[in-house]
């Protein structure tokens, strides 16, 4: 298990657990995020957004949300 912020661009990966209080679960589940979804990392830059892509849809997660999403 890693967090995003460390997954290479290409990745398919499954998100685990999202260590946060109640306002970034909120947030990220409102956006599909939830524990058990796939999703891929279409790019990743550094100090950057990560860019991913769930059934067909793009988002971008700035680098402090994405370390605290951890995926597998």
């Amino acid at each position: 298990m890693t967090d995003l912020s460390r997954v290479d661009q290409g990745k398919e990966v499954i998100l685990v657990r999202i260590h946060g209080g109640r306002g970034i679960r909120s947030k990220l589940y409102s956006m599909g995020l939830v524990p058990g979804s796939v999703f891929t990392v279409v790019s990743r830059s550094r100090g950057g957004p990560v860019v991913l892509r769930k059934m067909g849809t793009s988002l971008a997660i700035g680098q402090g949300m994405a370390r605290k999403i951890f995926v597998e």
